[in-house]
């Protein structure tokens, strides 16, 4: 899958961007926000994570950022939809200094616009660890709701983590997925 937004562009990730992805997400504080990243994080992992065949019905996405005239894009993050126990799970990830900023919104509607057009999914999932608030803040802008929660496991922080667990029906005809 490829997109391309406003400020960003959405595309697979490929081998020779093994150390971009490494320098972007090795921060603890980063990969102990994600359920499938582990803890510490280096090349070899990166190459790995790439090295995995695309699925179309699951993509995942590395995030670019639009450069300024003159200068390279910037691996920012990453956004994908996973396979959740047969259901459609989005998760979503940024380098620090990308926070702030709202990519993870756009980013994130981009990749519920493909689910909707490109997948026909009527729901996605999604969760946030509960010390993550500002993830949850990023879901409800997209119209998530919460459906509970619950103890999910995270690979960096060695166990399960207090989740809250959101839903947005992609059928809704108010459901504003927009790019």
């Amino acid at each position: 899958m490829f997109a391309r937004t406003a400020r960003l562009t959405l595309r697979p990730g490929w081998p020779e961007d093994a150390p971009a992805l490494t320098a972007a997400i090795a921060h603890e504080q980063v990969v102990r926000m994600t359920s499938r990243v582990p803890w510490p994080y280096g090349l070899s992992d990166a190459e790995a994570f790439l090295a995995h065949p695309a699925d179309p019905h699951h993509p995942v996405c590395l995030i670019t950022a639009h450069p300024a005239p003159g200068e390279s894009p910037e691996l920012v993050g990453g956004v994908g939809l996973y396979d959740a126990d047969g259901a459609h799970d989005l998760g979503y990830w940024l380098t620090p200094r990308a926070w702030g900023k709202g990519y993870a919104t756009e980013a994130a509607r981009a990749m519920l616009a493909h689910a909707r057009h490109g997948l026909a999914l009527a729901r996605v999932q999604a969760g946030h660890f509960s010390d993550n608030p500002a993830s949850g803040r990023v879901l409800r802008k997209l119209g998530f709701l919460p459906t509970g929660e619950m103890a999910y496991p995270s690979l960096a922080r060695g166990g399960a983590a207090p989740t809250q667990r959101y839903e947005v029906s992609l059928t809704q005809p108010t459901m504003l997925v927009a790019v």
